[in-house]
């Protein structure tokens, strides 16, 4: 079944695979287009530099009308993930927009590793040891 959901997130594949940024990989689990594994490597100069992170994304039919649900699945210590590996990041939450895309989604998340957002914690605890 081809949904508009569907549509837009083969679109969004396409694109990543023509034009991929540095850094980032994506593609979806199994040939299930509405879960996708990632991978985003550790800027340079960054406490992340060197390290291979994988997240899931994880895409419903409202796609792209509502953002996926993305989570690291690889153990991450910075303030803007949580303990579970959920991503504390506005375009996820309330400045979600459908102009965003897998790309815009995973540059987004690999500029949050560079940038944490020291307004809004998401690991109170890292916090505490880290940007103190």
């Amino acid at each position: 079944m081809s949904t508009p959901a569907r549509k837009r997130l083969m679109r969004d594949f396409k694109r990543l695979q023509q034009d991929p940024p540095a850094g980032i990989s994506g593609a979806p689990q199994d040939n299930n287009i509405m879960l996708w594994n990632a991978v985003i490597f550790g800027p340079d100069d960054t406490p992340w530099d060197g390290g291979t992170f994988k997240l899931s994304l994880q895409f419903s039919e409202e796609y792209p009308n509502k953002p996926p649900r993305v989570r690291f699945v690889s153990r991450m210590f910075h303030p803007n993930i949580y303990a579970d590996g959920r991503v504390c990041l506005d375009i996820l939450q309330n400045q979600w927009t459908p102009v965003y895309n897998v790309v815009a989604i995973l540059i987004s998340i690999q500029s949050l590793l560079c940038d944490p957002n020291t307004n809004s914690y998401a690991n109170s605890d890292v916090v505490e040891q880290s940007w103190n």
